[in-house]
């Protein structure tokens, strides 16, 4: 079992930064993939960034390319996502997830392909 606990998130102006981070409670955690997903009101769940177990790959969605990075941190059990620009439409509730993959050095995008969440982060970013 892996337990995921998310933090930071809050409120933000368009054009500002916030930082999401996501705390894993495993000891296997080097072995997971993990990805960060938002959910906005009346939408789908949809990717927004992931890294690999070894941290060798990284994807985002289009809509955040170049203005969000995701990063992890092994020896701290943890998994960031620093959100640069930020516009309305990011306004959402943020998830951390926890996937595991065969291949260390790659992962795959969709939320079925992830075992584990967090209970989710409010982002809004006003106009």
């Amino acid at each position: 079992q892996v337990q995921l606990v998310e933090s930071g998130g809050g409120l933000a102006q368009a054009g500002g930064s916030l930082r999401v981070s996501c705390a894993a409670s495993t000891r296997t955690f080097t072995v997971y993939a993990m990805g960060w997903f938002r959910q906005a009101p009346g939408k789908d769940r949809e990717f927004v960034a992931g890294i690999s177990a070894s941290g060798g790959a990284i994807r985002y969605a289009d809509s955040v390319k170049g203005r969000f990075a995701i990063s992890r941190d092994n020896a701290k059990n943890t998994v960031s996502l620093q959100m640069n620009s930020l516009k309305p439409e990011d306004t959402a509730v943020y998830y951390c997830a926890a996937g595991y993959f065969r291949d260390y050095s790659n992962f795959a995008t969709g939320r079925s392909d992830y075992n584990y969440w967090g209970q989710g982060t409010q982002v809004t970013v006003s106009s």
